[in-house]
């Protein structure tokens, strides 16, 4: 492939500057659609009359993108990851085009799912191709910057979402979506040109993997979507989902043992370091998504916040992420030590964690931001290092493979910490209503109080209702404090190799 010539050493100056702009600017794409969209639900589902599909809105997404991170990643290494972000930007902006003029609900749901196979290669790709462009010593600075992109996006898209959905309405938030992938893909195509020359052989494509690790992925999504709500943990469907998924792993190690160019090899699962940081991946995963998912609904409901207010008091979190992952980007740049860094971050995410687990209606906005960014702290020394710890373990001709493999782990991650949380938190809030309230305020409210419903009730019985709030999310919380502790248990493990100095 034509473009900006790269020697062994990486790219620097000018076109360094240009090519990590336009990853900066797929990582944007990728990420503020993660959480913009979230605040326009209620609206959308009332002007769609879909409140019996709304689930599918956010699991549709989750279906689609899962299963298509080891795919980019294979493909990315064999054709390059130029076409195959570009492949993933014009997915994406066609089920954003899909969603802004659905007339109804499964129209909706398409879009999404059109959305989540771009999705998938927008969170690997950008990883991968700047290990094309930078040795490991020189890329932990631009990592970091990065994952902070990554996270900022990710806290402000509440605020944004909830502005344009009161605003010019929900279909905006596709609208935006449209106008970041089209300077996105601009951007690609001017910026991003990373010499690439795939050979006959790498051309092979694993089909067979491919089937089997989205049947094993999909069945894991559904039955952690499903599991205690729309099913029952022991029902036929679930326990058909479970076999389902555990037949696909079976079959799936079976046939990427045989198989010449694997989707996911097997020798990935080999390797220590992978394995140890794809476990902590997983926990770290959790924790984030846990905290992203129902912080900003506790601030609305015990403290009266706006959507908007909310999602800015959830900044300290991406503040520490991009102070910390800018930090530990350059100490790894300018010492080549990195193995510290994530372990002291799983420790930070647990700390914090233990502080929103102690909060109370009563407690100071200051604590609890306080709180909020340590959490962000500790992901920014986690998230980009672990990626980097595990681009340094293999060789270059599989970097997209393994990035993608790390990537997977922690949605997995993510998933799971949302549908626990979930779990645990409406679970527990249902018994504390039904427990507190008299039945007419108990019908008055529902079974998902709003704000301006706890409002209208009079001042003791709100009062009930924030502390039953309160007290079904601070257990969502301690549970997190051991997941974390675990994952840095794993991280201590973990062999220090010294970094590349050079592209291979």
């Amino acid at each position: 492939m034509a473009g900006t010539p790269i020697d062994r050493r990486g790219a620097r100056g000018a076109s360094l500057a240009l090519l990590f702009v336009s990853l900066g600017l797929v990582t944007l794409l990728s990420q503020l659609n993660t959480t913009v969209f979230t605040p326009a639900l209620p609206v959308l589902v009332a002007d769609l009359d879909g409140l019996g599909e709304m689930p599918w809105v956010i699991a549709a997404y989750m279906l689609a993108s899962i299963p298509t991170m080891p795919i980019y990643g294979r493909l990315s290494d064999a054709l390059g990851r130029r076409p195959l972000l570009l492949f993933a930007i014009a997915a994406f902006v066609i089920g954003s085009v899909i969603g802004a003029v659905a007339p109804d609900m499964s129209w909706l749901i398409a879009g999404r799912v059109v959305q989540g196979i771009g999705s998938g290669g927008l969170t690997v790709l950008p990883a991968a191709a700047l290990a094309d462009i930078l040795p490991a010593r020189r890329r932990g600075f631009y990592a970091g910057i990065l994952a902070a992109v990554s996270t900022l996006a990710s806290l402000l898209g509440p605020f944004i979402g909830g502005v344009l959905a009161q605003g010019p309405g929900w279909r905006s938030t596709f609208w935006l979506n449209v106008a970041l992938g089209v300077v996105a893909s601009i951007g690609v195509l001017t910026l991003l040109r990373i010499p690439r020359r795939p050979s006959p052989a790498s051309l092979r494509i694993d089909v067979w993997g491919m089937a089997l690790i989205s049947i094993a992925t999909t069945s894991l999504a559904l039955t952690v979507v499903w599991g205690g709500s729309a099913y029952a943990w022991d029902s036929a469907m679930m326990l058909g989902l479970i076999a389902v998924c555990l037949a696909a792993i079976i079959i799936f190690v079976v046939v990427e043992r045989r198989a010449r160019h694997p989707i996911l090899p097997v020798e990935l699962f080999r390797d220590r370091n992978f394995v140890l940081t794809s476990a902590a991946s997983i926990g770290i995963g959790m924790q984030m998504f846990a905290t992203i998912a129902y912080l900003p609904s506790y601030l609305q409901m015990v403290f009266g916040a706006s959507p908007a207010e909310a999602g800015l008091l959830m900044i300290p979190m991406s503040g520490g992420t991009l102070l910390a992952s800018t930090l530990t980007g350059q100490l790894i740049s300018h010492t080549g030590r990195y193995k510290i860094y994530p372990i002291l971050g799983t420790l930070l995410i647990a700390v914090g964690m233990i502080g929103l687990s102690s909060m109370t209606p009563d407690s100071s906005l200051v604590w609890i931001c306080g709180s909020v960014g340590l959490i962000g702290l500790g992901l920014g020394g986690c998230f980009q290092n672990l990626i980097l710890i595990v681009q340094n373990s293999f060789p270059h001709g599989i970097v997209g493979v393994a990035t993608a493999g790390s990537s997977l782990f922690r949605q997995i991650g993510g998933m799971v910490g949302t549908s626990l949380a979930g779990t645990v938190f409406v679970g527990g809030l249902t018994r504390n209503l039904d427990d507190r309230l008299p039945a007419v305020a108990r019908a008055a409210i529902g079974d998902s109080p709003s704000p301006d419903a706890v409002a209208a009730l009079p001042a003791d019985l709100g009062e009930l209702v924030i502390a039953s709030y309160n007290d079904a999310l601070t257990p969502v919380y301690a549970l997190m404090v051991p997941i974390a502790l675990a994952a840095a248990l794993a991280l201590c493990l973990v062999r220090a190799e010294p970094l590349a100095e050079t592209i291979d």
